[in-house]
This record gives C-alpha cells, sequence and structure tokens, in this order.
C-alpha cells in the first residue's frame, strides 16, 4: 500500500483539494480551445477531482492513477454519479506498454514533480497526443523543500519553467506557454508560506 493509498479514502473531505481542482479546471477552459468532440487523459488522476469538473467538457476522459486506493474511490464516485465519459484505469506512463488510444488533450495536476524520470514521462504524454493535440500540467515552481510535509519522498523540489520549457521543447511540442494558476499556502512551522503552482500549455507538432 502506498501514501497514497492510504489517503485515498479522505481524499475530498479536504475543501482546498476541490477547490484547487475547481480552479484548474477554470483555467483549462479559459487557456485551451475545447470542443465537445475532444477525449482526454487525465494523468495522476487521484479521485478525479480535476476531470470532475471538466467531465461536461469532454465526450470521453480516461483517468490514469497506480494508486489502487484512489482508483477504488474514483470508481465508486463516477457509478455513484451515473457519469458514462469518465473512465478510471491503473496504469503507469514510465514503464507500461503505450496505449493504443490517442487523446486530444492530455493533462495532470500536481502529478509531475512525483515521478522520477520526467524526460520519459513528457516523450509519452507526446506520443499519445493526436496531431495538434495539447499538453497541460499544473505543478509547482522550484521550491525549497518544505511543500511536503506528509512523509512523501523520491519527488522533485518543483520545476524552474525555463529548464522545463526545454525538455518539453526537446521531446517535439511547439507553442508552449506558462501563466501562474494559483498558489497552495501551507503553514510552515509557525510561518504560512505561498508556493506557486504554474500552468504549462504546450502543443504536439
Amino acid at each position: 500500500m502506498t501514501n497514497f493509498d492510504e489517503r485515498a479514502k479522505d481524499w475530498d473531505s479536504d475543501p482546498t483539494k476541490v477547490e484547487r481542482a475547481r480552479v484548474l479546471a477554470e483555467a483549462i477552459r479559459a487557456t485551451l480551445p475545447l470542443k465537445p468532440e475532444m477525449t482526454a487523459l487525465e494523468y495522476g488522476c487521484a479521485t478525479g477531482l480535476l476531470s470532475f469538473f471538466l467531465r461536461d467538457d469532454f465526450a470521453h476522459i480516461l483517468l490514469a492513477d497506480i494508486s489502487d486506493g484512489m482508483l477504488d474511490v474514483l470508481a465508486d464516485k463516477i457509478v455513484d454519479s451515473g457519469i458514462l465519459n469518465m473512465t478510471p484505469v491503473r496504469m503507469d506512463l514510465t514503464s507500461d506498454h503505450l496505449l493504443a488510444s490517442h487523446f486530444d488533450v492530455v493533462y495532470s495536476l500536481l502529478v509531475l514533480h512525483h515521478i522520477p524520470d520526467t524526460d520519459t514521462v513528457l516523450q509519452r504524454f507526446y506520443d499519445i497526443l493526436n496531431p495538434s493535440g495539447w499538453l497541460v500540467i499544473a505543478d509547482l515552481d522550484a521550491e525549497d523543500g518544505t511543500f511536503h510535509t506528509d512523509g512523501t519522498t523520491d519527488v522533485h523540489l518543483g520545476f524552474e519553467r525555463e529548464s522545463l520549457q526545454k525538455r518539453v521543447e526537446a521531446v517535439g511540442f511547439q507553442e508552449i506557454n506558462f501563466s501562474t494558476a494559483l498558489h497552495i499556502k501551507k503553514k510552515i512551522g509557525k510561518t504560512e508560506k505561498s508556493f506557486p503552482v504554474f500552468l504549462l500549455t504546450a502543443r504536439k507538432s
């Protein structure tokens, strides 16, 4: 059982996570030229908070994660809500075979900094996108290591935007843009710190 399996049951009870997903969904709508016939993949979906806010914007969303606990909660939510255009799947893009399916949009929220092999997963994102498809990554700007206070390990300490842009370009993406989507505030000791979250959008050539 992973740290995320243990946290899955109570994941949606955190109002800050729900609000974070809502804000990111609005940012994606405002940034991308979405069309109702588009398909999407959310990678590292957890319990699907972000995709639940985007479910009416896509014809179908495949929700992928490696946490069985998160996927179990997500599957129950989909059934309970009677949603027909969302499908959960256990998938690790850094090691599993590529899907036969391709997507118009691939998006992730606070996932990339948990993946050791950044370049491989970026290449996989590129490979499963349709021509002219969009990549959307929301993640932490470079931080000092104080963001994770829950025992989570093996993560990047956020990303320098310029460095990440070069890695995204190296894979073949174009039209790369960054904006600041939101700030996550956390109490570190007696001090409240604000951690910026960037929104990266890029298009497959």
